[in-house]
């Protein structure tokens, strides 16, 4: 039958499409890790990167040690630095592909509707209140975390309470997309107040040191935290992939979605509170990053369109290469001064966000 067969053609090049550019983001993040690794204050060539991160120099590294300069730098500094904004890009990507799925709006992301500064806000709060953090007095540590698992959890709960808070609008006050976003808006404005309230009464250096951590860093992250984000963000993308045909059909609509027999409501929740546990997780470590979760599905949607079985996978690789490459500008635009990457995610996100918004109203 020609049709058939026209038809399986363009099928399959439809989904070639799609596994291509998948791949060529793979390669692009491995040769952007090992410049990045490369790049720094301390000039590493390539060669020497390669030969740091082979599997043979790290396990001889972790038996024996080293005390090579640049092996130690690599494997101690920059190498978790790296890992870190592969795995925080890829699971803010991702929660915001899910996110911008069930709300249907491509607006919605973690930093866009609160989830972000309600994750800050709990992390904050451990701090400064529950003692989990410690003060230090270098630039790049200015806050430590001893208590990782109390930080985490606080951070989820206020990530969560912004959750059930926009759920309720969604669902019970019946909110349309675009008032969703502005919800989320003052949500998170609303927790950037109560944080503010709680270093009022902190001491100066409490204050300084809460608002550096919340500009965003890669590089406060070593490996157990790389190792913890690992985890979550893993579990949290298999929950995804799995769910990823209830999805696709959520894009069709709750009528419908309740036609093919999903459970939208309990979908569209359980989306929700994995994609704020991602994120808590991430802000939790590493401060605020925003409009990963905004910027990388929405070029990913632009590019391979609305089909969740592509769209999550490869939203989360462009938000790892994204982050990446923000990360590395931020360590390479002034050197040695390192500027925090949230800063630098800000400055991509803004204007795009503006642009998503005046299509909208077009």
């Amino acid at each position: 039958m020609p049709e058939l067969d026209n038809s399986l053609n363009n099928y399959l090049s439809y989904t070639k499409r799609k596994v291509y550019f998948g791949i060529l983001l793979i390669i692009l993040i491995v040769i952007f890790s090992v410049f990045a690794i490369s790049l720094g204050p301390l000039h590493i060539p390539i060669k020497e990167v390669l030969n740091a991160i082979s599997l043979k120099n790290i396990l001889n590294f972790i038996l024996n040690g080293c005390e090579n300069v640049n092996t130690l730098v690599v494997v101690n500094i920059r190498l978790p630095r790296v890992i870190t904004a592969v795995i925080a890009g890829a699971g803010l990507a991702v929660s915001g592909a899910v996110i911008q799925n069930v709300l249907r709006n491509p607006l919605g992301s973690p930093f866009t509707l609160g989830i972000s500064q309600g994750a800050a806000f709990g992390a904050a709060f451990a701090i400064i209140v529950l003692g989990a953090g410690e003060i230090h007095s270098s630039s790049t540590d200015a806050v430590f975390a001893h208590n990782l698992y109390l930080t985490s959890t606080i951070a989820f709960l206020g990530a969560l309470l912004g959750i059930f808070i926009i759920l309720f609008l969604t669902k019970w006050r019946g909110l349309s997309p675009e008032a969703v976003i502005l919800a989320g808006i003052a949500i998170g404005a609303l927790f950037n107040a109560a944080t503010t309230f709680i270093e009022f009464f902190a001491t100066d250096t409490e204050v300084a040191s809460v608002v550096f951590w919340l500009f965003g860093d890669i590089g406060r992250a070593g490996w157990s935290e790389a190792g913890i984000m690992f985890v979550v963000t893993t579990f949290g993308f298999i929950y995804f992939i799995l769910n990823r045909w209830n999805y696709n059909a959520l894009e069709s609509g709750d009528e419908t979605a309740k036609g093919l027999g999903v459970n939208t409501d309990k979908i569209r929740i359980y989306g929700m509170i994995v994609s704020s546990l991602i994120v808590a997780i991430a802000v939790a470590f590493l401060g605020v990053i925003g409009f990963i979760g905004l910027v990388a599905p929405h070029i990913t949607r632009r590019i391979i369109g609305n089909d969740q079985r592509f769209l999550i996978p490869i939203s989360a690789l462009f938000g790892s290469l994204l982050l990446l490459i923000s990360d590395t500008l931020a360590r390479i635009m002034i050197s040695p001064i390192i500027i925090p990457v949230g800063i630098i995610t800000s400055f991509i996100g803004g204007p795009l966000f503006l642009y998503i918004l005046a299509r909208r109203r077009m």
